[in-house]
């Protein structure tokens, strides 16, 4: 298979690697005064706060020193992680807590926001990390982490990192960061040479991708590399089953906002590493244009048109004929069983039948395709435009992929669907 995309989108429908930061909410203390869960919250933060410094600073030892004494496995971590945020080009890094739970230790007092005894103390806390790399990101990326703290002789302290946050890259061992004239790639557990034939392929994306989209962009891709299919999921938040053979999923927040958490490209080294040459910058160039087109696409762009797009940008300039690019959807066709209808947003879940999953993305290739030969490379790229800015995807009022054909294209959906079915048979019989 292709590359695929996660998006998640500005209504808050989960596609993507990102999750939505929790809402804020008071502190839940036993028996102490309103202003004395605020007060907690605001020592918790403090201590965030004095690491986000040393980590834009360089800092190691202010960084450590707000670790618990005698957390020396978790110590021993964020001594790893410090020096991979090292290597990166920080730009931004900050903390914010979103939720704070006391989990029993000596929280109670006399009233007051001083009401504290100094015994130990515990509590956890969901926090909003925010991130930027510098060259790269307009925007933070967004994730949410889960910190446990302790209270010792009067000083609060991180303990641990808890599951359930965001798994980052970092996290997974050490980061060997390559930078290309448009592109940064992380690899962690990839040999340096892997990681520098990767940057090579998605510097000739981004030239690809700006040939054709019309639109301004950061013009830069940043790729993430993780030592195995399972740390990927990882990354992800999602079932190993649900990537395999996938070779790469790009991960942000669709919707018309320049200011939308920047996009990663994150590489499966199992699936990725058995392509040819040209499969591999098929696969980079598609993923490129989920990054270009990120701030364009909505809950209004049916995925056979996002999908469909990536891969003719993908395969524009290559020799593949469509029944090389399309070898499940010929199949069908040469059983007499060419589609009915256009894709649906449910054929592209992963996880699901991969000859299905294959079929979904070779139909939304070729209908972009179509679009392309009959109408235009502008025409493409408009109705892409047109069909972002749709309220929803529902047709016959205007909105949606109907009304942008109708405007764009002089057709309506079942003329172009009509059309499209045609062409499949033509180009795959």
């Amino acid at each position: 298979m292709g590359a695929r995309v996660h998006r998640r989108s500005g209504t808050g429908r989960w596609r993507g690697a990102l999750l939505a930061v929790a809402l804020l909410a008071g502190l839940c203390s036993c028996g102490g005064a309103p202003d004395e869960g605020a007060a907690w919250r605001d020592r918790l933060q403090s201590v965030l706060d004095a690491q986000a410094t040393a980590v834009r600073a360089g800092d190691e030892s202010a960084y450590l020193a707000g670790i618990a004494p005698g957390a020396d496995g978790y110590r021993a971590d964020q001594r790893r992680v410090f020096a991979n945020l090292e290597r990166l080009p920080l730009a931004a890094w900050s903390y914010r807590i979103t939720r704070v739970r006391d989990t029993g230790g000596g929280s109670g007092g006399s009233g007051g926001s001083e009401g504290y005894d100094g015994a130990a103390a515990r509590a956890e806390a969901d926090v909003e990390l925010r991130y930027r790399l510098r060259g790269y990101d307009h925007s933070p990326v967004t994730a949410t982490e889960r910190f446990a703290f302790t209270r010792e002789d009067g000083r609060w302290y991180v303990s641990s990192q808890l599951s359930g946050g965001d798994r980052q890259l970092w996290d997974q061992g050490r980061v060997t960061a390559v930078r290309g004239e448009h592109s940064l790639v992380l690899g962690v557990g990839r040999d340096s040479s892997e990681l520098r034939a990767l940057a090579r392929v998605a510097d000739r994306a981004v030239p690809a991708v700006n040939a054709v989209w019309p639109r301004s962009w950061a013009a830069r891709v940043v790729v993430e590399v993780p030592g195995s299919l399972e740390r990927m999921a990882e990354l992800l938040k999602a079932p190993a089953s649900s990537y395999q053979g996938i070779a790469a999923v790009t991960t942000g927040e669709a919707g018309a906002s320049e200011d939308a958490p920047a996009d990663r490209v994150v590489v499966n080294p199992d699936a990725y590493g058995l392509l040819s040459e040209d499969g591999r910058q098929v696969v980079m160039t598609h993923e490129t244009v989920h990054v270009a087109t990120r701030a364009h696409t909505s809950d209004a762009t049916p995925l056979w048109l996002s999908e469909g797009l990536a891969d003719w940008a993908g395969y524009r300039g290559t020799s593949r004929t469509p029944q090389e690019a399309a070898p499940e959807l010929a199949r069908t066709v040469r059983t007499d069983d060419a589609p009915r209808a256009l894709p649906d947003d449910a054929d592209f879940r992963f996880g699901s039948d991969p000859e299905a999953l294959g079929r979904a993305y070779e139909g939304g290739w070729l209908a972009c395709r179509m679009v392309a030969e009959r109408w235009g490379e502008g025409r493409l790229m408009e109705l892409y435009l047109r069909t972002g800015r749709g309220e929803e995807k529902h047709e016959g009022d205007g909105t949606g992929v109907d009304g942008a054909l109708r405007e764009v294209l002089g057709v309506t959906k079942g003329e172009f669907t009509r059309q499209w079915r045609e062409y499949v048979r033509q180009e795959l019989s």
